[in-house]
């Protein structure tokens, strides 16, 4: 049994499959359902609130022949004082897969250390794993014939700009060591990488493949493409009027966007707050794919919940 708690968690050999299967089940989708979660329940646990992630995942495992069970904080005894563990221990008895989207990052890693199903990170503070590994399908998908992210993505220029402490450049800083990409950070000093992340890399012995700058233009230079997230994230509303003030050097509008290469690519995993972290301008241009990320997230996960299956 295997879980999907961070993007370090499958080998090269189970990541090159899990991208060659995505790939197919986009291109094949039109046959459907198929049988690789045939007869399974999967839940899916969500203490935060979810559009693309709610959806997507439980079209996936309806179009992979399973049944979608869709759980929140409230509507379980956990919102009474229900342990994890023993939450988890019944669930376990009843389902084939867990999918859980939390705030805490250690609240997904007791759920997996006392299950005995595989647990799917769908969203923690600290990573966005499968939120990543559609946002790696989709640059395959504009910029090289290959779905071999370990040959294709090697040496592409990423820049993300905003909070670079936020679950989101965490997740790619992983990538970046992973697939061989350059990470390009750019935020105000007081949303550098956190120590959080700087440790888990040297814990998994992760080459370094990121760099961070307070200066927006510098961070976008060259870059194939430019990245960002909300300013204000769930659970820091009583933050958002500093936030917004210390961030907007960076937010992406055509004049920082001119400093990438011509044609880099503009990604946001949504949902987009247009006039604060991206102007309106940049979504409506070309160059702007959010909503094929959005698209990847369906076929991406449909790969990882059957590599995942109990077959």
């Amino acid at each position: 049994m295997k879980h999907f708690l961070q993007e370090t968690d499958f080998s090269h050999d189970e990541v090159l499959e899990i991208f060659s299967k995505a790939f197919q089940f986009k291109e094949n989708r039109q046959k459907r359902p198929s049988s690789e979660l045939a007869g399974e329940s999967w839940g899916m646990l969500f203490y935060k609130n979810s559009t693309r992630t709610r959806v997507s995942f439980e079209v996936g495992i309806r179009e992979l022949g399973g049944h979608p069970v869709t759980l929140n904080q409230e509507n379980t005894q956990i919102g009474r004082g229900e342990s994890i563990e023993d939450t988890i221990k019944v669930l376990s008895r009843f389902l084939d897969g867990l999918i859980l989207r939390t705030h805490g990052h250690e609240i997904i890693q007791e759920f997996a250390r006392h299950s005995n199903i595989p647990i799917v990170n769908a969203l923690s503070d600290f990573l966005h794993p499968c939120q990543i590994f559609a946002d790696c399908m989709t640059i395959l998908e504009k910029t090289n014939e290959s779905c071999n992210p370990f040959s294709g993505l090697r040496g592409v220029k990423l820049a993300f700009l905003g909070d670079t402490s936020c679950n989101m450049a965490n997740s790619w800083i992983l990538a970046g060591s992973i697939m061989g990409m350059d990470i390009s950070l750019g935020g105000p000093k007081e949303f550098k990488p956190s120590d959080e992340i700087i440790h888990f890399c040297q814990k998994n012995h992760l080459e370094q493949r990121w760099s961070f700058t307070n200066d927006a233009r510098d961070a976008v230079k060259n870059a194939d493409v430019v990245y960002t997230d909300v300013w204000v994230s769930m659970g820091c509303e009583k933050e958002s009027e500093e936030r917004l003030a210390q961030m907007n050097p960076f937010r992406v509008d055509q004049s920082i966007l001119s400093h990438a290469k011509k044609n880099a690519l503009f990604m946001h995993c949504m949902p987009a707050h247009p006039s604060e972290e991206v102007s309106q301008e940049v979504l409506n241009s070309p160059q702007a794919i959010l909503f094929d990320q959005a698209e990847n997230r369906l076929h991406i996960q449909k790969a990882i919940l059957a590599k995942l299956a109990n077959k």
